[in-house]
């Protein structure tokens, strides 16, 4: 592992000393890949113009996000940050100078890659979310075929930008954004087959909620019983970065755990809320009017819980707030702002009559 992690440092090394100047581009990729992005921008306006597609982004992502955790825990992989300190594989010989950036010190082991992976698994979904609607995939003519070229060209041009991003922020080795990218397309390709979350009970979102929670931190206690500090990567983090204020609580495993929860458990509650009910049932939700607006209020509304920063003094505390923060700002998004729109459209042309 070390021949190969030499060499992550050697790529990393390679594009800061050569694409210095489009480090602003390397930190916005990186930053939309997070899957806060698909939570609060993608899901909402897919939601609205296909509501399959957006359930199908929001499982994806959280259980695909779960499977990493998982693995992480499993693989114990390593960050360049914080390997090419501690390591002897230089020996006596200066080991390349590595930069840091104000997100490259995430607190969570490093393999797979969670931004690769959560990446691929979305944007698949969204590729052949459109390829679907856009032209059947049966049709064999050259409008079809370019069509699908395109879209798969960008979606591995995407997928390519998000991995050099990870490697040049040391925050990942290649080995580590290759084996995301797969197993996000892997998780992608199942929930293609699996029609069952469409029409999920309440009760299904909350054992799922439930048993996704109880398994990681059953594994997590059962392991520190054996004496296995899943959470080992936190002193690395605090002690090799350079600055203290760049280790962010809200990349701890539980955090991103708890967050991804409360987004799932918040689209159960709304899609099985009455007044989502009502929503499908009226004439407004097949406007276009109406699900543009609320695209853009849901757009506007999710800006405001996600920028709603939470104390960060108490660990537990925090986790705790997370959880009904992302459910709380997911049923709005839901069930809340699609109900007021309608019921204001429908005031609207009440008076107009």
């Amino acid at each position: 592992m070390d021949l190969l992690h030499s060499a992550g440092i050697q790529a990393t090394s390679y594009l800061q000393e050569n694409f210095m100047d489009y480090q602003d581009w390397f930190v916005f990729i990186s930053t939309v890949a997070d899957l806060r992005t698909t939570f609060f921008v993608f899901f909402p306006i897919w939601f609205q113009l296909r509501h399959a597609v957006g359930i199908r982004l929001i499982w994806v992502a959280v259980i695909g996000d779960w499977f990493n955790l998982v693995f992480k825990w499993i693989l114990f992989g390593q960050r360049p940050y914080w390997w090419v300190h501690e390591t002897d594989y230089y020996g006596t010989v200066t080991p390349p100078v590595i930069r840091q950036f104000p997100i490259t010190c995430e607190t969570g082991p490093g393999s797979p890659s969670g931004h690769a992976m959560g990446s691929s698994g979305v944007y698949y979904i969204m590729v052949t979310a459109l390829l679907s609607q856009l032209m059947p995939l049966h049709q064999k003519t050259v409008t079809a075929r370019c069509l699908r070229g395109v879209l798969w060209v960008g979606f591995w041009a995407v997928q390519v930008c998000v991995c050099l991003s990870r490697i040049f922020l040391a925050a990942h080795f290649p080995h580590q954004v290759i084996s995301g990218v797969i197993s996000g397309m892997l998780v992608a390709e199942v929930f293609e087959h699996i029609h069952s979350i469409y029409n999920a009970s309440l009760w299904r979102y909350v054992g799922t909620t439930f048993f996704l929670f109880g398994f990681a931190l059953g594994f997590y206690l059962l392991l520190k019983m054996l004496g296995v500090d899943l959470l080992w990567t936190l002193e690395k983090a605090h002690k090799w970065c350079e600055r203290p204020e760049w280790v962010h609580i809200d990349t701890t495993p539980f955090a991103s755990l708890l967050r991804n929860l409360g987004i799932l458990f918040g689209l159960g509650l709304g899609l099985n809320s009455p007044m989502y009910a009502e929503n499908c049932e009226g004439k407004q939700s097949h406007r276009l009017t109406f699900r543009l607006s609320c695209i853009v209020s849901s757009l506007f509304i999710l800006h405001l819980f996600d920028s709603f920063e939470l104390p960060t003094d108490r660990e537990t505390l925090f986790y705790i707030l997370s959880f009904c923060k992302s459910t709380c700002a997911h049923i709005c998004a839901v069930a809340v702002i699609p109900y007021c729109i309608s019921w204001l459209l429908g005031q609207t042309a009440k008076k107009d009559l």
